[in-house]
């Protein structure tokens, strides 16, 4: 292809994009590299799934104007831990600047980096070297060394920032010690580079580094095994609407109690994460300075202890508990069926062993499920199909085990979530079966998505493409839109002795569509407790349980 001499909206939005894709198909390699600065193992996913805000929000956008303006807004809302704040940063800063030219050269592009790394900095209250900080100042450093010796074509001046950066990642060890303790490199940093191989794939066609199979270095693993973790047990983020005055105050406040603080944003809404052992006063400093939203606590040493559990369970090993002994090996080992990344670490999150990549229109077949029964070790396991069109081959698969099979004929992925609190991987198949089937019951569940095709149904007459609302027994309601729809569901699921709404949030659902879905709960059922999960599944943008 002939190269790219500056970008326009169309290659700025197909370098995020392309810078999508790239972190999905690296995301288990960032990911295993994540030591820093607690030992959660969740970079590439945080920094995937920021990126992924972004491409929902460019949905529709025309013109730099409005293609910049998505992805300061998308990666603002959608930045997920501290990767994924700061990294909103520098894709803001590069939008900022290209919002002011109707095409970014290679001097735009230069000043973009400096604004995009100026930012990063600001984000971080105490910024640490051998980060994806580093990375992107050398690699802007390199950048505008480049531009004072005469520039050049945009190719080469990726190059050049491009070797830079890559310089840099492999020299975080050297700055960061526990980086070099592990035998790693930044995961942040190496996420950052990525951006830059992306420009270059969009400039002149050049192939996007392949992901490298990285195994765990015993460093890591001990720090994963909460070994190391940071003596800052909760992770608090929230959304703030504050004056922009309030916010260093704000700042201050939050260095007294925490670490780990990242303050993004502005005009009045900002972005903020800390690392405390003080939940109650994190939040009163939001409240002192303005509204927080959507606040989200994580117990880090809870995180890291039940990943360890996890991790211990699927690859059949022992651990040893605080007494130095062997626990019991598992009696139960489960197996799931899903699709969605998010599903996939709610799963996992809650016990699950394997999962089977499966779902409406993805129904996986005897083999597939037999191959995760195999890697489940236990003495006997659980399946959970988590569709009725799956239930049939789960059955036909426990038959052809050589290992004891049964299973719960969960209908929907929120089903199985519900068996899974039920589950305990030290009691014996049968009882799991019993507990499991009888905690699933207990929740009536309903989906959204769009008609495929024209057909008569209780509630009216539908045509291909219609949003429409289906419980176990058909089509509940239609709506002009996904939130439409789900919220007349919901309307219908509850009853007067509801307590409990469950929605796992789809890959085609955005920020704003998930914002509307909660406001219609809190108005129409306020004194019902909601739980939201991102689930990441196709097709279906909301997926619903009421208990």
């Amino acid at each position: 292809m002939t190269p790219v001499e500056s970008l326009s909206a169309d290659h700025v939005r197909r370098t995020v994009t392309t810078y999508r894709d790239a972190l999905r198909s690296h995301q288990e390699e960032l990911n295993r590299l994540n030591v820093y600065p607690v030992p959660d193992g969740d970079t590439g996913t945080n920094m995937a799934l920021t990126v992924e805000s972004v491409c929902a929000e460019l949905d529709g956008a025309q013109g730099m104007p409005e293609v910049c303006q998505a992805i300061m807004h998308g990666s603002l809302m959608g930045a997920r831990g501290n990767s994924g704040v700061i990294l909103s940063q520098i894709l803001r800063g590069l939008a900022a600047t290209f919002t002011e030219a109707d095409e970014a050269g290679p001097d735009t592009l230069v000043t973009g980096l400096r604004r995009a790394t100026d930012a990063a900095y600001r984000a971080v209250m105490r910024p640490v070297e051998g980060t994806i900080l580093t990375v992107v100042r050398e690699a802007t450093e390199a950048a505008e060394a480049w531009a004072a010796n005469g520039g050049g074509a945009l190719p080469d001046l990726l190059e050049r920032t491009i070797g830079a950066a890559n310089a840099s990642v492999e020299d975080t060890p050297e700055l960061l010690p526990v980086l070099k303790e592990a035998g790693v490199v930044d995961a942040g940093g190496r996420g950052f580079a990525l951006l830059l191989d992306s420009l270059l794939t969009v400039v002149d066609g050049r192939p996007l580094p392949e992901p490298e199979i990285v195994a765990i270095p015993a460093a890591v693993e001990a720090a994963q095994s909460g070994d190391d973790v940071s003596s800052l047990r909760y992770e608090v983020m929230y959304f703030l609407e504050a004056a922009d005055e309030t916010v260093p105050a704000f700042k201050d406040a939050w260095a007294a109690i925490g670490d780990s603080i990242v303050v993004v944003g502005g005009d009045g809404v900002y972005n903020c994460h800390v690392h405390t052992n003080d939940i109650g006063a994190a939040i009163e400093a939001g409240i002192e300075a303005g509204r927080p939203r959507s606040v989200r606590v994580t117990d880090l040493l809870e995180e890291v202890e039940e990943e360890e559990w996890v991790r211990t369970a699927a690859r059949g090993g022992p651990s040893v508990d605080d007494a130095g002994t062997l626990p019991a090996p598992l009696q139960t080992g489960v197996v799931a069926v899903a699709v969605g990344e998010g599903l996939h670490r709610l799963l996992r999150s809650l016990g699950v062993q394997a999962v089977v990549a499966g779902g409406q229109s993805m129904n996986p077949s005897t083999a597939q499920i037999l191959d995760a029964v195999h890697t489940a070790s236990a003495s006997g396991i659980v399946v959970l199909p988590d569709n009725r069109n799956i239930v049939p081959v789960a059955r036909q698969a426990a038959e052809s085990a050589d290992v004891p099979v049964e299973v719960v004929p969960t209908a929907s992925v929120v089903e199985g979530l519900c068996a899974l609190v039920a589950y305990d991987p030290h009691a014996p198949l049968e009882a799991n079966v019993e507990a499991m089937t009888e905690a699933a019951s207990r929740v009536r569940t309903g989906e959204v998505t769009q008609a495929v095709r024209d057909a008569e149904t209780p509630e009216g007459p539908v045509a291909a493409g219609d949003w429409i609302a289906l419980d176990g027994s058909g089509i509940r309601a239609r709506g002009a839109d996904a939130v439409e729809a789900a919220a007349a569901l919901v309307d219908h699921l509850v009853d007067d002795d509801s307590e409990l709404v469950t929605v796992l949030v789809g890959h085609d659902a955005g920020h704003d569509e998930q914002t509307r879905l909660e406001k219609h709960l809190a108005v129409t059922h306020p004194n019902i407790e909601v739980e939201i999960h991102d689930g990441g599944q196709p097709l279906y943008p909301f997926l619903l349980g009421v208990e």
